[in-house]
Protein backbone atom coordinates (compact mmCIF):
# COMPACT_ATOMS: atom_id res chain seq x y z
CA UNK A 1 0.00 0.00 0.00
CA UNK A 2 1.29 3.53 -0.78
CA UNK A 3 2.00 6.03 1.96
CA UNK A 4 -0.42 8.94 2.28
CA UNK A 5 1.32 11.98 0.81
CA UNK A 6 0.58 15.30 -0.79
CA UNK A 7 1.67 16.08 -4.34
CA UNK A 8 2.85 19.37 -5.84
CA UNK A 9 -0.18 19.34 -8.11
CA UNK A 10 -3.50 17.52 -7.72
CA UNK A 11 -3.71 13.74 -7.81
CA UNK A 12 -5.56 11.79 -10.48
CA UNK A 13 -7.40 8.84 -8.93
CA UNK A 14 -8.15 6.33 -11.68
CA UNK A 15 -10.84 3.71 -11.08
CA UNK A 16 -9.48 0.68 -12.91
CA UNK A 17 -10.85 -2.26 -10.93
CA UNK A 18 -13.94 -2.88 -13.08
CA UNK A 19 -14.73 -6.33 -14.37
CA UNK A 20 -15.33 -5.24 -17.98
CA UNK A 21 -18.15 -7.77 -18.27
CA UNK A 22 -19.86 -6.10 -21.26
CA UNK A 23 -16.58 -5.51 -23.06
CA UNK A 24 -15.41 -9.06 -22.43
CA UNK A 25 -11.94 -8.42 -20.99
CA UNK A 26 -9.48 -5.93 -19.54
CA UNK A 27 -10.52 -2.87 -21.52
CA UNK A 28 -8.20 -0.84 -19.27
CA UNK A 29 -5.31 -2.30 -21.29
CA UNK A 30 -6.93 -2.49 -24.74
CA UNK A 31 -4.66 -0.90 -27.43
CA UNK A 32 -6.73 1.66 -29.35
CA UNK A 33 -4.48 4.59 -30.27
CA UNK A 34 -2.39 4.86 -33.46
CA UNK A 35 0.69 3.55 -31.64
CA UNK A 36 -1.20 1.05 -29.46
CA UNK A 37 -2.12 3.55 -26.75
CA UNK A 38 -4.90 2.76 -24.29
CA UNK A 39 -7.61 5.19 -23.23
CA UNK A 40 -5.81 5.27 -19.90
CA UNK A 41 -2.69 6.58 -21.65
CA UNK A 42 -4.69 9.54 -22.93
CA UNK A 43 -6.19 10.19 -19.48
CA UNK A 44 -2.77 10.33 -17.82
CA UNK A 45 -1.35 12.42 -20.68
CA UNK A 46 -4.17 14.98 -20.46
CA UNK A 47 -3.96 15.10 -16.66
CA UNK A 48 -0.21 15.66 -16.72
CA UNK A 49 -0.62 18.38 -19.34
CA UNK A 50 -3.23 20.07 -17.09
CA UNK A 51 -0.90 20.13 -14.07
CA UNK A 52 -1.61 16.90 -12.20
CA UNK A 53 1.57 15.56 -10.62
CA UNK A 54 0.51 12.17 -9.28
CA UNK A 55 -1.67 9.27 -10.39
CA UNK A 56 -3.12 6.59 -8.09
CA UNK A 57 -4.75 3.54 -9.65
CA UNK A 58 -7.51 1.59 -7.92
CA UNK A 59 -6.99 -2.02 -9.01
CA UNK A 60 -8.14 -5.56 -8.39
CA UNK A 61 -5.55 -7.85 -6.90
CA UNK A 62 -5.78 -10.42 -9.69
CA UNK A 63 -4.29 -8.10 -12.31
CA UNK A 64 -2.55 -5.42 -10.22
CA UNK A 65 0.98 -6.72 -10.83
CA UNK A 66 0.48 -6.91 -14.61
CA UNK A 67 -1.10 -3.47 -14.68
CA UNK A 68 1.60 -1.73 -12.64
CA UNK A 69 4.42 -3.45 -14.54
CA UNK A 70 3.16 -1.51 -17.55
CA UNK A 71 2.14 1.72 -15.81
CA UNK A 72 5.21 2.53 -13.73
CA UNK A 73 7.78 2.63 -16.55
CA UNK A 74 5.31 4.34 -18.90
CA UNK A 75 4.26 7.21 -16.63
CA UNK A 76 6.84 7.23 -13.84
CA UNK A 77 9.23 9.74 -15.44
CA UNK A 78 6.49 12.38 -15.56
CA UNK A 79 4.29 11.73 -12.52
CA UNK A 80 4.42 9.92 -9.20
CA UNK A 81 2.66 6.58 -9.72
CA UNK A 82 0.97 4.51 -7.00
CA UNK A 83 -1.75 1.88 -6.70
CA UNK A 84 -4.27 0.74 -4.12
CA UNK A 85 -6.38 -2.40 -4.12
CA UNK A 86 -10.17 -2.48 -4.07
CA UNK A 87 -10.93 -5.53 -1.96
CA UNK A 88 -14.38 -6.98 -1.36
CA UNK A 89 -13.54 -7.49 2.31
CA UNK A 90 -12.53 -3.85 2.88
CA UNK A 91 -15.61 -3.11 4.96
CA UNK A 92 -16.41 -0.97 8.00
CA UNK A 93 -15.92 -2.48 11.44
CA UNK A 94 -18.79 -4.75 12.29
CA UNK A 95 -19.67 -5.51 8.66
CA UNK A 96 -19.16 -9.02 7.33
CA UNK A 97 -18.61 -9.93 3.69
CA UNK A 98 -21.67 -11.83 2.42
CA UNK A 99 -20.47 -15.28 1.30
CA UNK A 100 -22.24 -14.95 -2.07
CA UNK A 101 -20.81 -11.53 -2.92
CA UNK A 102 -18.58 -11.54 -6.02
CA UNK A 103 -19.25 -8.17 -7.68
CA UNK A 104 -17.26 -5.05 -6.60
CA UNK A 105 -19.10 -2.70 -4.26
CA UNK A 106 -19.12 0.20 -6.71
CA UNK A 107 -17.42 3.53 -7.33
CA UNK A 108 -17.84 4.97 -3.82
CA UNK A 109 -16.07 1.94 -2.40
CA UNK A 110 -13.37 2.31 -5.06
CA UNK A 111 -12.67 5.90 -4.01
CA UNK A 112 -12.56 4.85 -0.35
CA UNK A 113 -9.84 2.33 -1.24
CA UNK A 114 -7.55 5.36 -1.63
CA UNK A 115 -8.47 7.08 1.64
CA UNK A 116 -5.06 6.35 3.20
CA UNK A 117 -3.11 7.23 0.05
CA UNK A 118 -4.29 10.76 -0.76
CA UNK A 119 -3.66 13.95 1.19
CA UNK A 120 -4.57 16.80 -1.11
CA UNK A 121 -7.05 17.76 -3.84
CA UNK A 122 -7.79 14.94 -6.27
CA UNK A 123 -9.86 14.09 -9.31
CA UNK A 124 -11.69 10.82 -9.96
CA UNK A 125 -11.97 9.30 -13.45
CA UNK A 126 -12.72 5.93 -15.01
CA UNK A 127 -9.84 4.10 -16.70
CA UNK A 128 -11.89 3.25 -19.78
CA UNK A 129 -13.38 6.63 -20.67
CA UNK A 130 -12.05 9.40 -22.91
CA UNK A 131 -13.02 12.73 -21.36
CA UNK A 132 -11.21 15.29 -23.52
CA UNK A 133 -8.37 17.63 -22.57
CA UNK A 134 -10.75 20.50 -21.76
CA UNK A 135 -12.25 18.53 -18.88
CA UNK A 136 -8.88 18.01 -17.19
CA UNK A 137 -8.02 21.69 -17.47
CA UNK A 138 -11.30 22.73 -15.89
CA UNK A 139 -10.98 20.32 -12.97
CA UNK A 140 -7.32 21.23 -12.38
CA UNK A 141 -8.29 24.90 -12.09
CA UNK A 142 -11.08 24.10 -9.65
CA UNK A 143 -8.79 21.94 -7.49
CA UNK A 144 -6.11 24.62 -7.40
CA UNK A 145 -8.68 27.06 -6.03
CA UNK A 146 -9.89 24.45 -3.52
CA UNK A 147 -6.33 23.90 -2.30
CA UNK A 148 -5.89 27.63 -1.72
CA UNK A 149 -9.20 27.82 0.15
CA UNK A 150 -8.27 24.90 2.42
CA UNK A 151 -9.87 21.50 2.88
CA UNK A 152 -11.76 22.34 6.10
CA UNK A 153 -14.38 24.54 4.45
CA UNK A 154 -18.00 23.63 5.06
CA UNK A 155 -19.94 22.80 2.95
CA UNK A 156 -17.38 20.57 1.33
CA UNK A 157 -16.10 21.82 -2.04
CA UNK A 158 -16.56 19.45 -4.96
CA UNK A 159 -16.89 19.63 -8.71
CA UNK A 160 -18.21 17.49 -11.53
CA UNK A 161 -17.66 17.76 -15.26
CA UNK A 162 -21.04 18.05 -16.98
CA UNK A 163 -21.55 16.58 -20.46
CA UNK A 164 -24.54 16.87 -22.75
CA UNK A 165 -26.20 13.44 -22.55
CA UNK A 166 -26.35 12.81 -26.28
CA UNK A 167 -22.58 13.48 -26.44
CA UNK A 168 -22.04 10.44 -24.22
CA UNK A 169 -24.01 7.63 -25.87
CA UNK A 170 -22.72 4.43 -27.45
CA UNK A 171 -23.94 3.19 -30.82
CA UNK A 172 -23.50 -0.36 -29.55
CA UNK A 173 -25.93 -0.45 -26.63
CA UNK A 174 -27.18 1.18 -23.45
CA UNK A 175 -24.93 3.14 -21.09
CA UNK A 176 -25.12 4.12 -17.42
CA UNK A 177 -25.06 7.82 -16.59
CA UNK A 178 -25.79 10.14 -13.68
CA UNK A 179 -28.54 12.52 -14.87
CA UNK A 180 -28.15 15.92 -13.22
CA UNK A 181 -30.34 18.83 -12.17
CA UNK A 182 -28.33 22.06 -12.21
CA UNK A 183 -29.14 25.47 -10.79
CA UNK A 184 -26.72 28.22 -11.76
CA UNK A 185 -23.19 26.83 -11.40
CA UNK A 186 -24.15 24.16 -8.86
CA UNK A 187 -25.37 20.61 -8.96
CA UNK A 188 -28.78 20.27 -7.31
CA UNK A 189 -29.22 16.52 -7.65
CA UNK A 190 -27.85 13.57 -9.58
CA UNK A 191 -29.64 10.29 -10.14
CA UNK A 192 -28.04 7.20 -11.64
CA UNK A 193 -29.79 5.85 -14.75
CA UNK A 194 -28.95 2.61 -16.52
CA UNK A 195 -29.21 1.34 -20.08
CA UNK A 196 -29.64 4.79 -21.67
CA UNK A 197 -30.14 4.79 -25.44
CA UNK A 198 -31.24 7.34 -28.04
CA UNK A 199 -34.99 7.40 -28.67
CA UNK A 200 -35.46 9.69 -31.65
CA UNK A 201 -34.43 13.32 -32.26
CA UNK A 202 -33.81 15.14 -28.98
CA UNK A 203 -34.89 12.20 -26.86
CA UNK A 204 -33.31 9.36 -24.90
CA UNK A 205 -34.67 6.74 -22.54
CA UNK A 206 -33.21 4.73 -19.70
CA UNK A 207 -33.91 2.86 -16.48
CA UNK A 208 -34.15 4.81 -13.23
CA UNK A 209 -33.08 3.37 -9.87
CA UNK A 210 -36.46 1.68 -9.52
CA UNK A 211 -35.94 -0.12 -12.84
CA UNK A 212 -38.64 1.89 -14.64
CA UNK A 213 -38.01 2.89 -18.26
CA UNK A 214 -38.25 6.71 -18.35
CA UNK A 215 -37.74 9.43 -21.02
CA UNK A 216 -34.69 11.70 -20.72
CA UNK A 217 -33.95 14.87 -22.69
CA UNK A 218 -30.99 14.49 -25.04
CA UNK A 219 -29.53 17.79 -23.78
CA UNK A 220 -29.73 16.77 -20.12
CA UNK A 221 -26.52 17.25 -18.14
CA UNK A 222 -24.83 13.89 -17.65
CA UNK A 223 -22.17 12.89 -15.18
CA UNK A 224 -19.40 10.75 -16.65
CA UNK A 225 -17.87 10.04 -13.24
CA UNK A 226 -15.30 12.83 -13.55
CA UNK A 227 -15.25 14.45 -10.10
CA UNK A 228 -13.00 16.77 -8.13
CA UNK A 229 -12.71 16.52 -4.34
CA UNK A 230 -10.59 17.37 -1.33
CA UNK A 231 -9.70 14.64 1.22
CA UNK A 232 -12.47 15.97 3.46
CA UNK A 233 -14.89 13.98 1.33
CA UNK A 234 -13.62 10.61 2.59
CA UNK A 235 -15.50 10.83 5.91
CA UNK A 236 -18.91 11.57 4.35
CA UNK A 237 -18.27 8.92 1.68
CA UNK A 238 -17.53 6.36 4.40
CA UNK A 239 -20.81 7.22 6.14
CA UNK A 240 -22.66 6.96 2.83
CA UNK A 241 -21.17 3.55 2.17
CA UNK A 242 -22.09 2.34 5.66
CA UNK A 243 -25.68 3.46 5.06
CA UNK A 244 -25.66 1.64 1.72
CA UNK A 245 -24.55 -1.59 3.42
CA UNK A 246 -27.52 -1.36 5.78
CA UNK A 247 -29.96 -0.93 2.87
CA UNK A 248 -29.41 -1.71 -0.83
CA UNK A 249 -26.06 -3.35 -0.07
CA UNK A 250 -27.84 -6.38 1.29
CA UNK A 251 -28.59 -7.35 -2.34
CA UNK A 252 -25.94 -9.45 -4.08
CA UNK A 253 -25.62 -7.17 -7.13
CA UNK A 254 -26.13 -3.71 -5.61
CA UNK A 255 -23.39 -1.08 -6.02
CA UNK A 256 -22.79 2.17 -4.14
CA UNK A 257 -22.30 4.87 -6.77
CA UNK A 258 -20.56 8.22 -6.23
CA UNK A 259 -23.60 10.17 -7.59
CA UNK A 260 -25.86 8.67 -4.92
CA UNK A 261 -23.55 9.77 -2.11
CA UNK A 262 -22.99 13.24 -3.57
CA UNK A 263 -26.72 13.66 -4.07
CA UNK A 264 -27.27 12.99 -0.36
CA UNK A 265 -24.51 15.42 0.67
CA UNK A 266 -26.04 18.15 -1.51
CA UNK A 267 -29.55 17.62 -0.12
CA UNK A 268 -28.24 17.79 3.47
CA UNK A 269 -26.15 20.90 2.61
CA UNK A 270 -22.93 19.12 3.53
CA UNK A 271 -21.40 19.76 0.09
CA UNK A 272 -21.55 22.27 -2.74
CA UNK A 273 -20.71 20.70 -6.08
CA UNK A 274 -19.81 23.00 -8.97
CA UNK A 275 -20.77 21.76 -12.43
CA UNK A 276 -18.02 22.40 -14.97
CA UNK A 277 -19.70 22.30 -18.39
CA UNK A 278 -17.80 21.00 -21.40
CA UNK A 279 -18.71 20.68 -25.07
CA UNK A 280 -16.40 17.67 -25.38
CA UNK A 281 -17.76 14.38 -26.65
CA UNK A 282 -17.19 11.31 -24.53
CA UNK A 283 -16.18 8.07 -26.12
CA UNK A 284 -15.01 4.75 -24.76
CA UNK A 285 -15.23 1.00 -25.01
CA UNK A 286 -18.32 -0.09 -23.13
CA UNK A 287 -18.86 -2.82 -25.73
CA UNK A 288 -16.43 -4.66 -28.05
CA UNK A 289 -18.13 -3.00 -31.04
CA UNK A 290 -17.07 0.42 -29.69
CA UNK A 291 -13.37 -0.32 -30.30
CA UNK A 292 -13.27 0.49 -34.02
CA UNK A 293 -15.02 3.85 -33.66
CA UNK A 294 -12.88 4.81 -30.70
CA UNK A 295 -9.70 3.95 -32.59
CA UNK A 296 -10.86 6.11 -35.53
CA UNK A 297 -11.51 9.09 -33.23
CA UNK A 298 -8.10 8.77 -31.61
CA UNK A 299 -6.49 8.62 -35.05
CA UNK A 300 -8.30 11.82 -36.05
CA UNK A 301 -7.19 13.61 -32.87
CA UNK A 302 -3.63 12.58 -33.64
CA UNK A 303 -3.85 13.65 -37.28
CA UNK A 304 -5.18 17.09 -36.32
CA UNK A 305 -2.32 17.67 -33.87
CA UNK A 306 -4.29 17.43 -30.62
CA UNK A 307 -2.00 14.59 -29.52
CA UNK A 308 1.57 13.68 -30.53
CA UNK A 309 2.47 10.44 -32.24
CA UNK A 310 3.40 8.36 -30.37
CA UNK A 311 1.67 9.69 -27.27
CA UNK A 312 4.43 8.54 -24.86
CA UNK A 313 7.81 8.59 -26.66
Amino acid sequence: MPTRRAAAGPTLLVLAAGLGSRFGGLKQLAPLGPAGETLLDYAVFDAHRAGFSRVVFVLREDFAAEFMARARPRYGERLAVDAVLQRLDDLPDGSALPPQRRKPWGTTHAVLAARDAIDGPFAVVNADDFYGRDAYRRVATFLADAALAGASDAPLPACMVGYRLDHTLSDSGGVNRGICAVRGPYLQSVQEHRDIVADGPGRCRGLDLAGTRVPIDADAVASMNFWGFTPAVFGPMQRGFEQFLRGPGTRDDAECYIPSVIDTLIRTDEAHCSVLPTDSHWFGVTYPQDAAGTAARLRQLTDDGTYPHPLWP
